[in-house]
């Protein structure tokens, strides 16, 4: 069976070729991938999922189901397919996008085999609002078995970690005043949000080493001799685990209203982003994903273990709902970061679809030793289950 699902993938290549290079050459911001989610959606249609669009409220986002009428287990595959502004599919979501139909298109035959229902989330807005965390908060990952994506990368590396992340707004109101004829008759919204970023510089020494707060003024004031009336800081606040995180955000929020009950500004706090959770691996899971890998022939001391990421994905979100993965695949033959114009040009090469094809392949047949093996979704639920207790 395992022989024809990867047979299902490799039929199909053609298709998911110029599926891959059309949206990378496409490049669409997030909640603006109408080009990219209607070509999914066709190819998905074309093989017999069922999909309903504009999910959560947004009209890039879909839900396509593939159910086997049989009972067995619920298997999620998640696509991306946002770009980033100026520099277009840097991240490799055309590959992201592509190789989670091809997964589901390929595990969907095998499913009159096991049994089971074939989940596709189309989740838009991954680098800025990403649907993934409206998605979690109204429960559409809570019936999955498992949960299954991998990221392009310049390496092999199995599933590990990322940061839990809020971003906070402060927006200050003053009062504008002559800065030099009358500057008492003021209110210096602009002090206010210099004060915040003091007050958060003093934070700083009462956290723990792995809190990470930084933050910008978008808007200061307009001219040096006007008292500034309504001035602007963004934080993203992190920490390796959300229940760490949430206490530290709230010290945060307090250095704000310290400084507007100092300054007498008012102050309004928002969040400009979805807060991500932090990303648990589901351990079990992770392994079967490495053992596809290596069935696949990739030579085992290629995969690196655990990464420790410092970055945010609102797939973390997904993996306090279920069993998750979030695993990394090689698309480039030479070292390569994202958000680069190098890494856009691996995840339009050749190298990079053949990549892509690969990890396909390999959470189409994780999903299959799911569906297949009473012993694995075992597994897989009790450490999932043993992390939320």
């Amino acid at each position: 069976m395992k022989d024809s699902i990867i047979h299902s993938i490799d039929n199909n290549r053609d298709s998911f070729y110029k599926i891959s290079q059309s949206i990378g050459h496409n490049p669409e911001l997030g909640n603006e991938e109408y080009h990219a989610s209607n070509l999914l959606i066709t190819e998905l249609k074309a093989h017999g999922f069922s999909v309903t669009e504009g999910i959560v409220n947004q009209p890039t986002a879909f839900e396509a189901v593939y159910d086997s009428g049989l009972p067995g287990a619920n298997i999620g595959f998640m696509c991306e397919y946002d770009a980033l502004p100026e520099i277009g599919h840097a991240c490799g979501h055309n590959l992201i996008g592509t190789q989670g139909i091809a997964a589901a298109i390929g595990l969907a035959s095998a499913l009159s085999e096991t049994g089971g229902k074939i989940f596709v989330y189309g989740t838009p807005a991954e680098e800025s609002n990403g649907a993934k965390v409206t998605m979690a908060n109204e429960g559409r990952f809570s019936h999955l078995d498992a949960a299954l994506m991998a990221h392009p990368s310049g390496d092999y590396v199995t599933s590990g970690t990322s940061l839990a992340m809020d971003a906070i707004q402060f927006s200050f109101y003053g009062k504008s005043a002559h800065a030099a004829a009358a500057p008492h008759e003021g209110i210096n919204a602009l002090d206010a949000v210099i004060q915040t970023f003091t007050s958060i510089n003093a934070l700083r020494q009462h956290v723990t080493p792995d809190v990470r707060i930084h933050g910008i003024i978008p808007e200061g004031g307009k001219a040096a001799n006007v008292v500034p009336d309504y001035a602007v800081a963004q934080f993203y606040i992190r920490a390796n685990e959300r229940r760490t995180l949430s206490p530290v955000t709230e010290k945060v929020i307090q250095c704000a209203r310290a400084s507007a009950l100092a300054t007498g500004a008012k102050l309004e706090v928002s969040n400009y982003e979805y807060s991500y959770d932090n990303l648990i691996t589901n351990e079990p899971l992770s392994s079967l994903f490495t053992k596809q890998l290596t069935f696949l022939g990739i030579p085992a001391d290629e995969i690196h273990s655990n990464q420790t990421g410092n970055g945010s994905l609102d797939m973390g979100n997904v993996s306090h709902q279920c069993p998750s993965i979030h695993p990394y695949v090689r698309i480039s033959p030479l070292p390569i970061s994202p958000h680069t114009h190098g890494f856009r040009e691996a995840a339009l090469s050749d190298e990079g679809f053949e990549g892509m094809l690969i990890s396909a392949k390999a959470l189409a047949l994780t999903g299959y030793e799911v569906l297949s093996n009473d012993g694995n979704r075992h597994k897989i639920a009790g450490f999932f289950q043993e992390i939320k207790d």
